[in-house]
């Protein structure tokens, strides 16, 4: 297992800590998915994990032993593949991978089949001889993911994996990363695409302000006073006031044809349709049911845009 317990950092200057107490557990064969906004303290917690970063506060253990042992042990055990393109753009993919699997220590017959092996999970076979630069957007994708294999490492950081690439490509890359899973791999997953998350995770941890907000298992989340209904409206006779009558029964955002009511915990939607017959307000359409990822992030961390 790897346990993160308690970790606080504060960068030299800085008036906030980027990470501030946050705690979380990644067992092997299980995906996590971390999620918050820009400057939550995603990329801190990652690059502790990576060993970029010293430990100020809190523990960082693998297996009960401390992060620094286990890296001196065995410095591959936890890879990663970050959102920025981690190769060499002038060499091609072979010489990319054989580049880095002799910088993970790996010689010999072990080499070329840990080579072998990361070639045909991502599927890049065809691709051997092309220069990295000259690949298309999701084959790089695809590389950077196999370099990370190289060393078959306990545990697995995917920083936002399929930025940039297609749709074909996205949905291979998600596959082979919930195959990655069942093997017996840990993965901590970092996206902004709620969707990729919600489809893959196991267990989910959203962190803002360098504190975790909210984790455990998604479909325990998804079911929680913070993961409220959501109604969608459309109003036949809509008055002028409609979203300040509809706003004390939740948060509510205008939308093309009608209004989205996140209700508040304690409110049913049938109270909502009940209020709106009464002010003598009629519903042409309405819509409810079960708040996904994407409706509970933006109610934990509300929905100021971040730089």
């Amino acid at each position: 297992m790897l346990q993160i317990s308690d970790l606080a950092y504060r960068y030299p200057g800085s008036k906030q800590p980027s990470l501030d107490g946050v705690s979380l557990s990644v067992y092997r064969g299980q995906l996590v998915g971390l999620l918050g906004p820009n400057g939550a303290g995603k990329t801190t917690l990652i690059s502790h994990l990576s060993g970029l970063l010293p430990l100020q506060k809190g523990t960082i253990t693998v297996d009960d032993l401390p992060l620094a042992k286990a890296r001196r042990a065995d410095p591959t055990r936890i890879a990663i593949a970050p959102q920025e393109y981690a190769f060499y753009p002038v060499l091609t993919v072979d010489e990319n991978l054989s580049c880095f699997a002799s910088a993970s220590g790996l010689s010999g017959r072990y080499k070329s089949k840990r080579v072998e092996t990361s070639i045909a999970a991502t599927q890049l076979a065809s691709h051997r001889g092309v220069r990295a630069q000259h690949l298309s957007g999701g084959l790089k994708r695809r590389l950077n993911l196999a370099i990370a294999l190289l060393p078959e490492p306990d545990f697995l950081l995917l920083d936002e994996p399929t930025v940039g690439v297609d749709p074909q490509s996205r949905a291979f890359l998600l596959s082979t990363i919930q195959q990655l899973a069942a093997a017996g791999m840990g993965v901590i997953y970092t996206s902004h695409y709620m969707e990729e998350i919600e489809a893959l995770a196991q267990e989910v941890t959203i962190i803002d302000h360098g504190k975790v907000l909210i984790q455990g298992r998604l479909d325990a989340l998804l079911n929680t006073d913070a993961a409220k209904t959501r109604v969608t409206l459309a109003l036949a006779n809509p008055p002028e006031n409609a979203a300040t009558i509809l706003a004390a029964y939740g948060d509510v955002a205008v939308t093309g044809d009608g209004f989205d009511v996140l209700l508040r915990p304690e409110v049913l939607p049938t109270t909502l349709f009940s209020a709106l017959s009464e002010a003598g307000i009629s519903i042409s359409h309405a819509q409810f049911g079960r708040q996904n990822l994407e409706n509970l992030f933006m109610a934990l961390t509300h929905r100021t845009l971040r730089d």
